[in-house]
């Protein structure tokens, strides 16, 4: 595979190359000298049509630690503004000699077109298309999930590095929210899945998307009930992302305070979810309406935990795509 595009072009001994690359990355940052130069040379532009922080940041960092030269293109400011269309800024981005394009965009779709409509000749990593997919957050998800996991965990696990090879199976994990408007949500089922995970979805049946009967996921209406009877081994929490609700008129709960009442983690469903269970976010968060602060900050939450592990990913997957040309993904 020359790209990154979707979680589920990933098959199950790829994702855990990935996994096992991202695990040897994150060992390597523990050093007092971070810097790798296994990129030296190579260019990775980072062409975001969409706002970002973590994202935008993980994979710059990325790519400076494997010393590659780092392009940053933000469409606010600049020709896009304009009126310039994706394949006259893919081409003059090209024109400055990239190796590789990180891309996020609004239109789902956007990073497969870039990478296949014959306008550049390199790698594309999908950093995030529209509602659509989002691959390397599902990863550093999937990351830190396996760093957790014990198979018929009772107890709270050391978070050691897991074991190479190791894959999720009969890992349980619940997607809480904004299904509707989540790549974050697609992805992880797709990978996690491939995994050999058991995904639930939890959702108000107005934030689920339709024609998910072929979604290998079950789908749960009641957060407490999903807790209770699942006992998972994590629990994610979706942002509620009220910049789409806005633009496609609002509607899609009674209020803020009702959403959290019934969908948000809170300290008692914190404390309802086994002793061993993470709590994880993609984030940004909307603190006190998906997620309490409580909930946000217990010992068990691992959110900052995969905003690290989501630098060391991103490290594998340029470095599987760039560097390493016998062992592609």
């Amino acid at each position: 595979m020359k790209h990154l595009l979707s979680a589920k072009d990933l098959t199950h001994d790829e994702a855990v190359m990935v996994l096992d690359t991202a695990e040897a990355m994150a060992a390597t940052q523990r050093h007092a000298v971070k810097k790798l130069p296994t990129l030296r040379g190579k260019t990775v532009v980072n062409l975001f049509f969409e706002d970002s922080t973590r994202t935008r940041l993980s994979f710059e960092a990325a790519a400076k630690r494997l010393s590659a030269d780092v392009i940053n293109f933000s469409a606010k400011g600049s020709s896009v503004s304009k009126g310039e269309s994706l394949k006259d800024t893919a081409q003059t981005i090209m024109a400055m000699g990239a190796d590789a394009v990180v891309v996020r965009h609004s239109a789902c779709g956007a990073a497969h077109l870039l990478a296949h409509a014959g306008w550049i000749n390199v790698p594309v990593l999908n950093a995030g298309d529209g509602t659509h997919q989002h691959p390397t957050q599902a990863l550093l998800d999937a990351m830190t999930l396996r760093r957790w996991y014990i198979p018929g965990a009772t107890e709270t696990a050391d978070g050691s590095p897991a074991p190479q090879g190791r894959d999720l199976e009969g890992a349980r994990l619940i997607i809480v929210g904004d299904v509707l408007h989540s790549r974050v949500a697609r992805s992880n089922v797709d990978l996690m899945t491939a995994l050999g995970a058991k995904v639930t979805l939890v959702a108000p049946p107005t934030l689920l998307p339709v024609g998910m009967d072929d979604w290998p996921c079950e789908v749960s209406y009641n957060l407490d009930e999903a807790i209770e009877e699942i006992q998972p081994d994590a629990v994610m929490m979706l942002r509620i992302q009220r910049e789409r609700m806005s633009a496609a008129g609002g509607g899609f709960f009674p209020s803020p305070a009702e959403y959290s009442s019934v969908y948000g983690l809170t300290s008692a469903r914190r404390r309802a979810m086994p002793e061993h269970a993470i709590v994880m976010h993609p984030g940004p968060m909307n603190r006190g309406l998906e997620i309490t602060a409580e909930a946000a900050d217990d010992p068990r939450s691992r959110i900052i935990e995969q905003v690290g592990n989501g630098v060391s990913v991103r490290m594998a997957a340029l470095y599987l795509l760039l560097a390493d040309e016998g062992n592609q993904l």
